[in-house]
């Protein structure tokens, strides 16, 4: 990234910085140019040193712009979080989630903090992530929060600390989640080793995106060393979990049909371990016959891993058959992958995914909050649903109002 590109960005904090916030804006450009440097910013002189540790520093130097009480609040959260507090866990999530301009500010700030320790802890562990990420997915009635509970006891004995994440959809009404998994999973939440957690999507993807992802963050900077990241139904949000965790396992139940129509077969090829449960009683003839179908099905897949092929499992969370089969299978190919880099390789992939699907949904915001789109906007929805103009001319004329007013705007 050299001048030229950064000359742009950070000129006059014109519209491609605002998506980050002034305040980041202006932190950006204090790391570029000290405090005690009172002269005026000489972009032509960058060099890669200014560059470096930009990121972080800069907005750890954020803190110095805090008021005395959102410093102290930042401090408790984060000493408590390392410290492995879970109601600093949950207040710091609660933060991340929120929608106030200064409070996401200051939730970056805590997620900064907090992505350097976990680094200088990974670090000290030869440069391998400490803490393994699995996603669950499966149709309703799959099981999934029995699975978990199962699962989660299991390690929590052998000495894990363990959190949950579950994507719930979001009440339309209180914006808060439906499916209220924390109260199906007692046991576990009186688990003083596991941390539950309702991860609602505030009805976009994009929502699931950040907050989960920021949320896995947060978990793993409390000591948590295994991440649960569970998805209700078999949809979209089901690809963006995907996009955040190691390990992707689809939930199947022994159903009756013709299952391998029920299932998305993109959600299939996402998966790196299929799981069949509820395979006992009457329910265990028909669990061996699904693994036989999915067994076959995974093999006329293109392979997502060199290193890795998916496997089909049975479980039975009601009599613990499977399970400890299971999570030797999910050890196997944490080992696996991470002795081939195939491990490393998706985590930074995944970086890159998270960070152009955060910049097309501010991008998106921004542009819906532009004043000429404003101004544009109502008079072409009404222009649109009343079949006068076509859906395509009026984005091209909402597009060509944002970026002409954009450009006059720079030129100024």
């Amino acid at each position: 990234m050299g001048p030229s590109v950064l000359f742009p960005l950070l000129h006059g904090l014109s519209s491609p910085l605002r998506i980050v916030t002034p305040t980041l804006g202006r932190c950006l450009l204090r790391q570029l140019h000290p405090p005690s440097c009172t002269r005026t910013p000489s972009f032509p002189g960058l060099n890669s040193q200014h560059i470096r540790g930009m990121c972080v520093e800069s907005t750890l130097n954020h803190i110095k712009e805090l008021s005395p009480p959102e410093q102290r609040l930042l401090n408790k959260l984060y000493e408590g979080l390392i410290s492995g507090q879970r109601a600093s866990l949950a207040e710091s999530i609660t933060l991340v989630e929120t929608q106030h301009p200064r409070k996401k500010e200051l939730a970056q700030v805590l997620l900064q903090r907090v992505l350097a320790h976990r680094k200088e802890q990974e670090k000290q562990n030869g440069g391998k992530p400490l803490a393994f990420r699995v996603g669950l997915s499966g149709p309703p009635g799959a099981g999934k929060s029995t699975f978990i509970e199962v699962v989660g006891k299991m390690l929590t004995g052998q000495g894990h600390k363990v959190s949950v994440l579950a994507v719930d959809p979001s009440s339309c009404t209180t914006g808060g989640s439906l499916m209220g998994d924390k109260t199906r999973m007692t046991e576990l939440s009186r688990d003083m080793s596991a941390f539950i957690r309702p991860s609602p999507t505030s009805g976009t993807l994009g929502g699931v995106t950040r907050t989960t992802n920021e949320a896995i963050v947060l978990c793993e900077g409390g000591g948590y060393d295994i991440v649960l990241v569970e998805t209700v139904g078999v949809g979209q949000s089901e690809f963006a979990v995907a996009d955040m965790v190691d390990m992707f396992v689809l939930l199947i139940p022994p159903a009756g049909g013709d299952e391998l129509q029920g299932i998305k077969r993109g959600i299939i090829e996402k998966a790196d371990l299929v799981v069949v449960t509820k395979a006992d009683g009457d329910l265990l003839v028909p669990a061996r016959r699904i693994q036989a179908e999915y067994t076959s099905a995974l093999k006329l897949l293109r392979k997502k891993s060199k290193s890795w092929n998916p496997k089909v499992v049975r479980v039975s969370s009601q009599t613990g058959e499977g399970v400890a089969e299971l999570w030797g299978k999910m050890e196997a190919f944490r080992s696996a992958t991470l002795s081939s880099g195939d491990f490393q390789d998706r985590r930074r992939a995944q970086h890159k995914v998270w960070m152009w699907s955060l910049i097309q949904e501010n991008v998106l915001r921004h542009f819906q909050e532009h004043p000429a789109v404003r101004g544009e906007l109502p008079q072409l929805e009404d222009r649109v649903t009343r079949g006068a103009i076509s859906p395509g001319l009026a984005a091209d004329l909402l597009l060509k109002a944002f970026t002409s007013s954009s450009s006059s705007s720079s030129s100024q």
